[in-house]
């Protein structure tokens, strides 16, 4: 037997037990008889009841019961630690605050000194849960400076050390890019890196491609990750996190996000449009290498390697050091040959920089 037809079963018998009390008031009302003069024609009041009632609890015990207590577990599943202790440290300094308003209340005269404390007790515990909810970072931030900044993130992380700052969730495509290895080495970042075990299995899922191009990302992602956790200077830590009711990667790499309050750090454009569109901190690595790139006037001079024909007659391509093309005019005739050109315009797209000059003759 189901636990659903078990409490089908429970809620007919209560509420037939309800419906037979009902019919017995109605009677009562009807009749004048008391109850110990009940005789045939009381079946007309109490049986319909009887019948409606158990059938109603039949019916309805699975939503009044099942459904309610499913949803309260995969609404406490999705929460992370942080927040349960948060809503119930909120909920504590609610009902406290609500304990001390009660006093007052319990003068004003009848039916306000019965009603007024337990609509306070609820109003108040539930601006502490969403008080404590909103304001958790900040709140725990106090304590991790009092204590030495031992951070209560630690658990959700799964790592054997405390977290001194927020964490950093890091996307398939930037762990492929591998450039993020390259800023954490230079100390630029601060926030231990979480990497889900689900972007692991996208990853190793992608190594295992027949696709021969496929196949050298997915294990080129796989051996930046390795080297990541051996020359990063923050921790990089796999955590079995994992979000119910999605199977996408980016939607569950979103949602993980919102619970944690964390950035993502991605080049995905798509991943940044749409985790920026929910409220969600994106760090692009695509973004902080053009706004590092080398800043040049027009006007300034500079040398340049001319190594390839641009669209447009006559002019010649060459590239920075740090990899920003430089379109020179009349530059064709100086392929192959590093020449001093004079800077004319600088264009910012979305592919990156742009530089226009000209040769300074």
């Amino acid at each position: 037997m189901t636990v659903e037809r078990i409490f089908r079963i429970i809620g007919l018998i209560l509420f037939g037990i309800i419906g037979w009390t009902a019919g017995l008031f109605w009677f009562n009302a009807a009749t004048g008889l008391d109850t110990s003069s009940l005789s045939a024609v009381s079946a007309k009041y109490i049986l319909p009841l009887t019948v409606v009632g158990a059938a109603i609890g039949a019916l309805a015990a699975p939503w009044l019961t099942i459904r309610p207590a499913a949803w309260v577990v995969r609404i406490i599943r999705e929460l992370t630690a942080v927040q349960l202790l948060a809503g119930g440290l909120g909920l504590v300094l609610g009902l406290v605050v609500s304990a001390l308003a009660a006093l007052p209340l319990s003068y004003l005269p009848s039916p306000f000194r019965a009603i007024l404390p337990t609509i306070v007790a609820i109003v108040f515990g539930y601006v502490g849960i969403m008080v404590m909810v909103l304001r958790q970072k900040d709140f725990f931030a106090l304590f991790r400076r009092r204590s030495g900044n031992v951070s209560l993130e630690a658990e959700e992380t799964g790592g054997e050390g405390a977290l001194t700052s927020d964490v950093l969730l890091l996307d398939t495509s930037v762990i492929i890019d591998g450039r993020i290895a390259d800023v954490a080495k230079t100390g630029f970042i601060r926030s231990p890196m979480l990497v889900p075990r689900f972007v692991l299995a996208e990853l190793q899922y992608i190594a295992d491609s027949a696709d021969a191009l496929r196949r050298n990302r997915g294990r080129r992602g796989l051996e930046m990750l390795n080297r990541m956790q051996k020359e990063s200077p923050v921790p990089v830590r796999m955590v079995d996190l994992d979000v119910e009711g999605t199977r996408q990667v980016d939607a569950k790499l979103v949602e993980l996000a919102r619970q944690l309050s964390c950035p993502i750090v991605t080049n995905d454009y798509n991943l940044n449009r749409v985790a920026g569109l929910q409220g969600i901190t994106v760090l692009n690595v695509n973004e902080l290498s053009n706004a590092v790139k080398a800043v040049v006037l027009p006007g300034e001079t500079m040398p340049i390697r001319v190594i390839q024909e641009g669209k447009e007659a006559g002019q010649g391509i060459g590239y920075l050091d740090d990899g920003t093309m430089v379109v020179v005019e009349n530059g064709r005739r100086y392929m192959d040959n590093e020449i001093e050109v004079s800077v004319t315009k600088v264009l910012q797209t979305n592919a990156g920089r742009m530089i226009f000059a000209t040769p300074v003759r």
